[in-house]
């Protein structure tokens, strides 16, 4: 029987993804935060949320709590999108980029590939394996 952890396997590779976004956007958005929140304050409060979402998601992910891992990647979707669309018609409200600003494009678009990512390896690995029958069950 194959190992079903979201954080094992290939989901390694995404936990340590969703971990080096997570420092990235937090510390990012800290700094905007701490230090110029009047410049764009929208903007710098996304930063830090999108960072807190992050963060939600590498340990949800990494310790297999799929519920929690639902909500994190799916806000985390919702928000990239949500974003990504504003950032790129209502540029007055972001006159400083967010992590989902135009879809993630100051991140190489990881923001916007991760949360598919990270839907599809948690329904993956929520599907129950086929069993084979067993042989007296066969007539």
């Amino acid at each position: 029987m194959s190992d079903r952890r979201t954080g094992s396997g290939p989901g390694r590779l995404l936990v340590a993804v969703y971990g080096i976004l997570a420092l990235a956007a937090t510390a990012r958005g800290i700094y905007q935060v701490a230090t110029k929140l009047d410049e764009a304050p929208l903007a710098y409060l996304l930063s830090l949320g999108a960072g807190l979402v992050y963060v939600v998601a590498t340990v949800a992910l990494a310790t297999d709590r799929r519920t929690l891992a639902w909500w994190a990647v799916s806000i985390e979707m919702l928000g990239v999108l949500t974003v990504g669309v504003l950032s790129l018609v209502d540029v007055g409200d972001f006159p400083d980029e967010t992590v989902w600003s135009a879809f993630g494009q100051g991140y190489g678009y990881v923001p916007l590939v991760l949360p598919f990512l990270g839907l599809v390896w948690l329904w993956r690995t929520g599907r129950t394996p086929a069993v084979p029958p067993a042989s007296d069950d066969l007539g």
